[in-house]
């Protein structure tokens, strides 16, 4: 392996490559699938068969829509702060109800891809002029730490929909929930969705689906880190293999080098050898049940107040407030 001897980095995606190829074992982070190739490929998964979540929560966001709202509504008007926003196909749900209530309210999304911003910004206004909506690019801990340097005598309601917070690991996540709680007052709202435990077999088949659309997402990293930092990976030597282990209800996926090989990524003067079969760790999507949920709330210093589920007890929406 070939590194330059003092180490200068751009940008987050060229420290965070380096340090995940020249760790042991490798890895790369699914925050890095997005781009603009990346966030079409997420489009179609959500519309796979296979992928059950994004039609699990909008069955539940769709039924229970009259009742969330009554939840957020506030007479001071509130702020619907999304992190990860993406396309805001089952926010739009809630968006369309706030506005059949007249409810005062600011969407604020967030998301790391800029490209799906200025698309959902458009979308919005198209539609809905008149809602107020302010967009930012960032990861979820950028925008946290800003938002716990803005306090705000508005209600806060924080939307984290589609299981995203199952990318992390327990105390990563834990982590996560502290960093919003820092950030809430005490009538701020979380609402966050968690995929449930389930039969393995469904679960695999969402993040291996017979369209191969899983594994070009997970090889986009791949095809990114060429375009942007001039590597030469061939992802077509790199197999892709998710596992779940139903006893810590994790999901993993790994793309595995199928042959001894060299990559170079040019812009970073690095050179990574991969062994036959060694793995990049990619991604890493956790499943639930109300015992974790209540254990990594009561962790973060939060609570409970309320749930939605869908018909088949597949996902869970749930409400939270700070436990003060």
């Amino acid at each position: 392996m070939k590194t330059t001897t003092a180490l200068h980095f751009k940008n987050t995606f060229e420290k965070e490559v380096y340090e995940g190829l020249t760790a042991f074992p490798k890895r790369l982070s699914s925050k890095w699938f997005y781009d603009k190739k990346g966030d079409k490929l997420f489009q179609q998964i959500m519309d796979l068969p296979e992928y059950y979540l994004t039609g699990c929560e909008f069955q539940i966001i769709d039924q229970y829509k009259n009742e969330i709202a009554t939840l957020f509504q506030e007479s001071k008007g509130f702020d619907l702060i999304e992190l990860g926003a993406g396309d805001g196909k089952k926010t739009k749900i809630l968006l369309e109800e706030f506005l059949k209530q007249q409810l005062d309210f600011t969407y604020k999304p967030i998301d790391i891809s800029q490209n799906m911003l200025e698309e959902l910004e458009g979308a919005i206004l198209k539609k809905w002029p008149e809602i107020n909506i302010k967009v930012k690019q960032g990861t979820y801990f950028e925008i946290l730490e800003k938002l716990n340097n803005q306090p705000s005598d508005r209600k806060k309601v924080i939307l984290v929909l589609g299981s995203n917070i199952g990318n992390l690991t327990h105390p990563q996540a834990i982590d996560f929930l502290k960093n919003i709680r820092n950030s809430m007052a005490e009538q701020d709202l979380l609402f966050m969705g968690l995929d449930q435990k389930k039969d393995p077999e469904k679960i695999l088949k969402a993040y291996n689906d017979s369209q191969g659309v899983t594994e070009a997402f997970n090889k986009n990293i791949l095809h990114r880190i060429n375009k942007e930092l001039a590597g030469d990976f061939d992802p077509e030597t790199f197999k892709h293999w998710p596992t779940y282990d139903p006893e810590t209800g994790t999901t993993k996926s790994f793309l595995v080098s199928t042959k001894s090989q060299q990559v170079t990524l040019k812009n970073l003067n690095l050179q990574i050898n991969f062994e036959p079969w060694e793995s990049i760790h990619t991604e890493i999507s956790q499943k639930y049940d109300d015992d974790v949920v209540n254990w990594l709330a009561q962790e973060a210093g939060l609570k409970v107040v309320t749930q939605f589920t869908d018909a088949q007890s597949q996902f869970t929406d749930y409400i939270f407030k700070t436990d003060s």
